[in-house]
Parts: structure tokens; sequence; C-alpha cells
């Protein structure tokens, strides 16, 4: 009856996992990242970000592609799934949901070596109901509840549908970054 210590190990486990997550703290504060008791996941407090530089939408209607890179500097980790992202505006905010295309794909970072993922959007109106007047872009990953933030400066992003809830917006999937 090798199962019941199993079970009891793996229910362990969970809990001490669950009793490491993040405190919800935007600044980019993830009081687990420096934790080696929290598994694999990757934490956005042990992340070093980069934003840009951008290939910038110069007109309303124009689409810009925005590359983001994370590099670990911490233990070795692992990013699985997508990025949260959400557009900040100064009394709004949306999130932008996975590309259509985009498979979601595992990445394991050692200490020092980077990931990178894509954020396309499509230029607004600026004034523009349908537009969704961004200032800051918030960036998370999947598994912690923290996000950092970064002034965003490309312009006001259109809404689908002329809803600025609803961003015409999209993250690209995680790739490894350099050799």
């Amino acid at each position: 009856m090798r199962a019941a210590p199993l079970a009891v190990t793996a229910l362990a486990a969970a809990l001490l996992l669950t009793g490491c997550s993040g405190d919800g703290d935007s600044s980019g504060g993830d009081s687990a990242a420096a934790s080696p008791s929290n598994g694999t996941t990757c934490r956005i407090g042990a992340m070093d970000v980069e934003v840009g530089p951008a290939n910038v939408a110069p007109a309303a209607g124009d689409t810009g592609n925005i590359p983001v890179t994370l590099t670990n500097q911490s233990a070795e980790c692992t990013l699985d799934g997508f990025a949260g992202i959400d557009l900040n505006g100064a009394d709004s905010s949306a999130s932008v949901s996975p590309a259509a295309d985009a498979k979601s794909t595992k990445v394991t970072l050692a200490k020092g070596t980077a990931a990178t993922f894509t954020l396309t959007y499509t230029r607004g109106k600026a004034g523009d109901k349908g537009s969704l007047d961004v200032k800051t872009l918030a960036i998370g990953l999947a598994g912690a509840d923290t996000q950092k933030s970064f002034k965003w400066s490309y312009g006001p992003v259109q809404g689908k549908a002329d809803n600025a809830g609803d961003p015409t917006a999209s993250v690209g999937a995680f790739t490894q970054a350099g050799d």
C-alpha cells in the first residue's frame, strides 16, 4: 500500500506550493520569487523584463509589434502557457488574449537565460470611444498573481467592433532567446 504515503506527500507538496503564491502586488514584487521551494514555475519578480524596441503602428488602423524579453535572474524555472497582458488606461483596462494561431509551449530557463514573446496591436484613433487610450502595459506569468507594469508610448489601441474593452491585440507564445 504505497499509494497512501505518495498521496500524503503529494498533498503536502501542493499545500506548500499554495502557501508560496504571490501577494498580488502589482508593483512587480513577487515575494515567492526568491524561494526555491516554489517548484519550477517562473515568477515575474525573478525576471528582468525588457519591453521593445517596438515596431510601432504609426497611424490608426496600422499594426504594431512589441517584443518582450524575460531574462531569468533566479533558479531554473519554466514558462508555460502565455504571458498575461493587461492594457491599462486612465479609467479602464482590458486583457489581451493569445494570438489565434499561437500554440503554447514550455520554455525552461536557467539563471541568466531569456525567452521572448510578441505583443501585436492595432492602433486606434485618439479620443475615439472605440479606442483604449493605454497608459501602462502590465505583464504577468501563468501560475502567479503578480505583474510588472511599464509605460505605454505606442498610442491608443483599437477595440474590436469599436469596443475599447475588447482590444484588437494579441500575445504570442514564448520562445527561447539566444542560442
